[in-house]
C-alpha cells in the first residue's frame, strides 16, 4: 500500500517523451556534442565529454522537432540501459542513437530523476528489455513504464532532500580527488628522494631487485590454503571472487607457496598498471598463487612497508616498459622474464628513513581511506533513504522536514 494522495501513473503522463531522429550525421572536428549512451551518466549532463561532434547546421536539423530546457533529462535506451541525465545548462548538443529527451510536464523533473534512479524502476526497465543492459527498451514501453506519484510539494521536498545527499556524495568524491592526488605528489617526492625527511641526509643507494631480495619459488604443499590471484585496484583477492569460479585446475599443483610478507609480481598488463604490478601478501599467512607470478622476499634491512608504498607507486613502469618489446602474450602476460625483472633497480635508503618515509605513507593513506569508507556509506544512506522516500515510507511536505531526516538518518 501507498500513503493517501499518492497514485501510480505511466511515464508520459507526466513527461513528453521524444526520440532522436535516426541517422548516422557526418562528424566535424570541432561543434556542437552528439550525446550517446556511452556518455550519459546518473547526475548533470556532460557535454564535455562526448567526442562526436556536429555542425550547427546538422544540429539544426537533427534537433528540430525538439526544444530542449534546463531540468530535462536523456535517458540511453541502449548500452547504459535506463540511465538519466539532467540538463543544467542552455548550450545547445544532438540526441545520438538510442537515446531520448525526457521533458517533465506534470511532475518535479528532479523527482522524476530520482524515480527513474530508483531499484523499482530500473528492475522495471531491465526486464522489459529482455534482461540485458545491452538490449534496447522500446518507446511505447517506455511511455507506459509506471511510476509511483505523490503530490507536488512532496515531489518537490524529496526531490530536496536526496539533493543534498547527491551534493554531499560529490564534495567527498572531491575530497578523496584531492587527497590522492595530493598523496601521488607526496609519494613521487619521497620515494625518488627529492623531499628529504628533517634529519636524513647522504646519498641514496641503487640496488638491483636480486641484490635486496630473493626469489621464492617454493610449490604447493597439497595443504588446504587459500588460492588467491592479483587484482591491479585491489591486491591480492580469492580467485574465485575474481573470476566467480575456480580456475586453476589441475594446475594448482605447481602454484606458488607464498607466505605473509612476501611479495609478488604479476605481469599481465592493466589500465592501473600497464606493466604489470608488484603486490605483498597481507591478508593470509599463507597462500597459493599462480606459478606465472615472480615472488620473492626481502632481504634484512629492508622495510617491506617502504617497497610495498614504492611499488604501489609504479616505481618500475619505466624500466619494465623499456624491456616490453615483443608485446603481449595469447594468456595475456607481458613478455618479461624473472630474471629481467628481478635486474630492475630500486632506491634503497637507510632502513630508518625507509620506515620514516613509510610511516608517513601510511598517514595519508589512512586519511584517502577513510574518505573512501565515508564516500560508501554516503552511498548505502542515500540508496536505503531514496528507498523509503520513493515508496512513502518516510514523508516529508517541505525542507524542514527534509532536514529533520537528515538529522535522524546520520
Amino acid at each position: 500500500m501507498f500513503p493517501e494522495g499518492w497514485h501510480y501513473c505511466s511515464l508520459e503522463s507526466v513527461a513528453a517523451i521524444t526520440d532522436c531522429k535516426h541517422r548516422t550525421p557526418p562528424y566535424v572536428a570541432e561543434g556542437i556534442p552528439v550525446i550517446s549512451p556511452g556518455t550519459i551518466k546518473w547526475g548533470p549532463l556532460d557535454l564535455e565529454t562526448p567526442t562526436k561532434r556536429v555542425s550547427k547546421k546538422e544540429y539544426e536539423t537533427l534537433m528540430d522537432h525538439c526544444s530542449v530546457d534546463k531540468g530535462d533529462l536523456v535517458m540511453s535506451r541502449n548500452q547504459s540501459l535506463g540511465v538519466a541525465s539532467y540538463v543544467t545548462c542552455d548550450d545547445p548538443f544532438v540526441l545520438g542513437q538510442d537515446t531520448v529527451l525526457i521533458k517533465p510536464t506534470s511532475c518535479d523533473g528532479h523527482f522524476l530523476f530520482y524515480c527513474l534512479q530508483s531499484g523499482t524502476s530500473q528492475r522495471m526497465i531491465y526486464r522489459l528489455a529482455g534482461g540485458s543492459t545491452f538490449s534496447r527498451i522500446n518507446l511505447s514501453e517506455l511511455r507506459a513504464l509506471e511510476i509511483l506519484m505523490p503530490p507536488l510539494a512532496e515531489q518537490h521536498a524529496i526531490a530536496n532532500i536526496l539533493a543534498a545527499w547527491d551534493l554531499a556524495i560529490e564534495q567527498t568524491g572531491k575530497l578523496i580527488t584531492n587527497s590522492e592526488a595530493q598523496q601521488q605528489a607526496l609519494m613521487q617526492k619521497l620515494l625518488s628522494g627529492k623531499k628529504r625527511l628533517s634529519g636524513y641526509e647522504g646519498q641514496w643507494k641503487t640496488s638491483r631487485l636480486d641484490e635486496i631480495a630473493t626469489r621464492v619459488t617454493r610449490r604447493n604443499d597439497g595443504g588446504d590454503h587459500p588460492i588467491l590471484t592479483i587484482s591491479s585496484t585491489a591486491g591480492f583477492v580469492a580467485q574465485k571472487d575474481k573470476y566467480s569460479r575456480y580456475m586453476a585446475g589441475k594446475s594448482v599443483e605447481n602454484y606458488i607457496l607464498l607466505e605473509r610478507g612476501e611479495f609478488a609480481y604479476n605481469k599481465g598488463n592493466s589500465k592501473t598498471y600497464q606493466f604489470g604490478c608488484i603486490f605483498d601478501l597481507d591478508t593470509f599467512d599463507v597462500a597459493l598463487v599462480p606459478h606465472v607470478y615472480v615472488c620473492f622476499r626481502l632481504k634484512p634491512g629492508m622495510s617491506p612497508r617502504f617497497f610495498k608504498y614504492l611499488f604501489a607507486f609504479d616505481y618500475l613502469r619505466s624500466q619494465l616498459g623499456q624491456l616490453v618489446n615483443t608485446g603481449v602474450r595469447n594468456n595475456g602476460l607481458l613478455n618479461i622474464t624473472a630474471r629481467q625483472f628481478l635486474a630492475t633497480t630500486v632506491p634503497v635508503p637507510s632502513i630508518d628513513e625507509q620506515e620514516a618515509i613509510a610511516d608517513i605513507m601510511a598517514a595519508t593513506t589512512k586519511q584517502a581511506d577513510a574518505l573512501r569508507r565515508n564516500l560508501s556509506a554516503l552511498k548505502e544512506e542515500k540508496a536505503a533513504l531514496m528507498r523509503q522516500l520513493l515508496d512513502g515510507r518516510i514523508r516529508m511536505k517541505n525542507m524542514s522536514d527534509a532536514i529533520t531526516t537528515i538529522g535522524s538518518t546520520r
